[in-house]
């Protein structure tokens, strides 16, 4: 995956005016794209990423709200300003009921409403909470347990469906370990400075806050923060590291349903299963079986009250940004400030469609595609992917490490990766997603449930390989091995205050060719997706020797990143990370061949005192512009497979020698790799 913005995959759902100070929507005659960014007091060979965008950032600090600032909020700016144009037009029609127009026009109606909101409390979820609180035995809490997953938040464990990674052709169900308030199971137990600081806050007040804004007096919020956080601290404990969820392998562990029962004895799956409306499966793939031991003592050693706040907090957490005000920002609070060092919300509006665009973002797309992106733009970003497979197919044949059998397997792959651009050709079907102007929080609950519903309604059906995981509208891309296919939404193209057929090729090629086209294909040749076949099976196709070639290429990579210190002491993590350097190194090289055979490249022209080569490595940085919060930073390290944004410019381009060429860097300077270290994969 790209991620070109940060979130978690299961909820793969986000995506200002101007990039540049003096740019007005596309006036391309007296300003660069790319020049403009440049801060000339920076040599390109010590620090390429701050040469490339350190005058933007020195111009443009952190916006209070946020927790980084640069391309992708620019980019979710724009768009976001034509989906609230698309939400104030459909609130203003008469739209027949069960139409887009209603749902769009309804769901901004019932966000927008503070004045309501706030008059209704938590009124709207009280049935819940009394619901948890009438609970009495564990049968009560497995049932709750199996509710609350059927609207989509995930207690205990998270679980989901998607195709079998050995099977492509089936859908299967998968269980993995979840339950936790922190963002990561090292958040429980790391022992540097930030972490503790965060831990501290969470367990004594955060979680203390939100059970008194729940309804329970100072004392009881006390205790029941105190057994929530011991009862999450189990699961954290049994819990994977990031790095570990990276092996497809070991994390596919196909059980019958008598053999969970018998992993788990405390939970009849069958019956739990009922409730959580799964059915047309004997078979479960478990990711972590460890982690499901430890549900099975938690179950057997934790009082029923503990449970019964735990699954309050769930409750309440999950529903937080979409109640009244002291609830959401005692949320924010934590996840905003705490945690990533954000220093104050967005504005309502904004907030709002980002719901809107979890709850039915395919809805608004359908709108935004028929303004947004003409079949011009689509076709010229189709024919920039075949440009790029073709790249690919010349670098596989010249492999001096890779043999004929695995060549002709590796070039087989490459040939039927299935390319998705802009815009699905098939919509999902919404119609009986319910969204009124009453409470806001119902309309997330039900559209919760209504995706709960999509999602495992899927088992026993054929595959639906049409499908989109990613709206149009979203900023950023992705690959599934599992259907050998890229998905390149339209977002991802936008390059913010700049009509497409205005930016040249050479930072086109930079921009969207390296950083996000071969980046992806790459992903299907990184140390994951190369363990899929053509097919998008986890099947071995490497000969033995070519596999162990490949593998110590792949440590070259993990060793540089390594060695990257982040703020005090936190370093990346080369492993966690390795499949995202190794799609980023692929992808500027594969945009780079493929550019050279360009007519811009060719002709050699410079464009504001730039050649092409450097325009074409600054497009790629371009794609990386933005700064961020040092409490984001370190969230990011821990819990993220991507590097920061300056190393996946600096990281790349230190072991390529074309950018040497083009931006005169020698032997001694701080971009300069000795040739024995530069890392050599694809």
């Amino acid at each position: 995956m790209n991620l070109k913005t940060t979130h978690n995959w299961l909820g793969l759902a986000l995506l200002a005016c101007s990039l540049f100070t003096a740019c007005k929507s596309g006036n391309t005659a007296s300003k660069d794209l790319v020049k403009e960014n440049i801060d000339t007091t920076i040599n390109p060979a010590t620090d390429f990423f701050s040469y490339a965008n350190g005058s933007w950032i020195k111009k443009n600090p952190i916006p209070a709200a946020y927790s980084r600032w640069g391309i992708g909020n620019l980019v979710n700016d724009e768009v976001y300003n034509r989906l609230r144009k698309i939400n104030e037009d459909a609130l203003k029609e008469n739209a027949t009921k069960g139409s887009n127009s209603q749902k769009i026009g309804d769901f901004w109606h019932s966000g927008m409403d503070t004045v309501d909101i706030e008059k209704q409390g938590i009124q709207p979820i009280y049935t819940d909470l009394n619901r948890i609180n009438s609970i009495k035995d564990i049968t009560g809490v497995l049932n709750e347990i199996a509710y609350q997953h059927t609207l989509g938040n995930g207690p205990l464990f998270s679980m989901f469906v998607a195709q079998d990674l050995k099977n492509s052709d089936v859908m299967a169900l998968y269980l993995n370990q979840g339950g936790i308030g922190l963002p990561d199971r090292d958040y429980y137990f790391n022992t540097d400075n930030h972490t503790a600081k965060v831990r501290s806050d969470y367990r004594s007040n955060h979680l203390v806050n939100m059970f008194k804004l729940s309804g329970m007096n100072e004392g009881t919020s006390k205790t029941a923060a105190e057994g929530t956080y011991k009862l999450e601290e189990g699961l954290a404990k049994s819990s994977r590291k990031l790095e570990d969820l990276r092996d497809p392998y070991k994390n596919y562990n196909k059980m019958t349903i008598a053999e969970l029962n018998k992993l788990t004895p405390s939970i009849n799956w069958n019956d739990l299963f009922a409730k959580m409306r799964v059915k047309n499966i004997n078979t479960v793939i478990v990711g972590q079986p460890e982690f499901l031991k430890q549900m099975e003592t938690s179950l057997k050693s934790i009082s029923i009250n503990d449970w019964k706040n735990y699954l309050r907090w769930n409750y309440i957490n999950a529903s937080a940004p979409y109640l009244n005000k002291a609830i959401d920002n005692e949320n924010f609070r934590f996840y905003g400030t705490v945690l990533t060092g954000k220093k104050e919300q967005r504005p309502r509006w904004k907030r709002v469609l980002t719901a809107e665009e979890n709850a039915m973002g395919e809805v608004l797309g359908q709108l935004f595609v028929k303004e947004y992106f003409p079949e011009k733009t689509k076709k010229r970003y189709e024919e920039l992917v075949e440009a790029i497979r073709d790249a690919y197919k010349e670098r596989i044949k010249k492999l001096d490490w890779m043999s004929a059998p695995t060549k002709e397997k590796a070039l087989a792959k490459l040939a039927k990766i299935t390319k998705k651009v802009g815009y699905p050709d098939k919509w999902k079907d919404f119609s009986t997603l319910q969204i009124d102007r009453g409470p806001y929080v119902l309309n997330m609950k039900r559209a919760g449930e209504f995706l709960y519903n999509f999602n495992i309604n899927k088992l026993g059906k054929p595959v639906d390989r049409t499908e989109w995981d990613m709206t149009p509208q979203t900023y950023n891309a992705y690959y599934n091995p599992s259907n050998n296919e890229i998905v390149l939404p339209a977002g991802i193209f936008v390059i913010p205050g700049w009509k497409d057929e205005d930016i040249d090729d050479a930072v086109v090629y930079g921009y969207a060719a390296a950083s996000t086209i071969g980046h992806e294909i790459t992903h299907g040749f990184d140390d994951q997706g190369s363990q899929f076949d053509e097919n998008g099976n986890l099947k071995t196709w490497w000969t033995k020797e070519d596999s162990i070639k490949f593998r110590q290429r792949c440590k070259m990579i993990v060793r540089q990143f390594n060695e990257f210190k982040i703020l005090d002491s936190l370093h990346v993590n080369g492993e966690a990370s390795q499949g995202e350097n190794i799609a980023d190194l692929g992808g500027v090289l594969l945009g780079w061949d493929a550019f050279v055979k360009t007519k811009q490249y060719k002709e050699g022209k410079k464009i504001d005192g730039l050649t092409p080569a450097q325009r074409y490595y600054l497009g790629y940085a371009l794609g990386w512009l933005g700064h961020q919060r040092d409490e984001s930073l370190a969230n990011q390290i821990m819990t993220d497979v991507h590097a920061p944004g300056n190393l996946r410019v600096n990281g790349p381009f230190a072991n390529i020698p074309s950018f040497y060429q083009a931006f005169g860097v020698k032997k001694g300077d701080p971009m300069w790799r000795e040739d024995s270290l530069r890392v050599k994969i694809w």
